[in-house]
């Protein structure tokens, strides 16, 4: 007579609820539909999450693993190891501002002082009245006319002090 093992108990996990809003939900699940058939969907879907939502939200994480099939480590190792995805609600302009050797022979770190001074932000950081996040890219390919920044998506070249302030007053709008 063979003695049977004791059933063994598996605690399972639950996860904390999502606080994304039904809009965001939408926007992330809508991004997984159109682009989960694509070979390596991942960067695809992480793009247009991002460029729906500004930002790839930390609870949209284990929703874009679960429909893509991965692990939530996976997903969350390529939004922690590209700079480019934010993972926190910018501001409602994102500066990012090149860091690469070529702008730093030209002048980008004085530039950078300068905007971290004028911004009243480090790296990473949002301005208190929620207009201007800066963020440090490592080469916008635009090494001849450095040093550049991207604001919006839109980039510029040989950008001075002078030049930064005119940007920004451009894209602030009036004081």
């Amino acid at each position: 007579m063979s003695k049977q093992s004791p059933r063994r108990i598996i605690p399972i996990k639950v996860e904390r609820p999502s606080n994304l809003t039904s809009d965001e939900r939408a926007a992330v699940l809508d991004a997984c539909a159109r682009l989960k058939k694509l070979p390596g969907a991942l960067l695809p879907v992480l793009h247009a999450v991002q460029e729906a939502l500004t930002y790839v939200p930390k609870d949209a994480v284990p929703l874009i693993a679960h429909e893509l099939n991965l692990s939530i480590a996976e997903v969350h190792g390529v939004v922690s190891f590209y700079h480019y995805f934010l993972q926190e609600r910018p501001g409602r302009s994102v500066v990012h501002l090149c860091r690469a050797e070529a702008c730093q022979a030209l002048g980008s770190v004085a530039l950078e002082s300068h905007v971290k001074a004028r911004l009243g932000v480090d790296y990473h950081g949002t301005t208190s009245d929620g207009a201007v996040t800066l963020e440090p890219v490592y080469c916008l390919g635009n090494c001849a006319l450095g040093p550049s920044l991207m604001i919006d998506q839109q980039l510029h070249g040989r950008v001075t002090a002078d030049r930064f302030d005119a940007l920004m007053a451009a894209t602030r709008g009036p004081a």
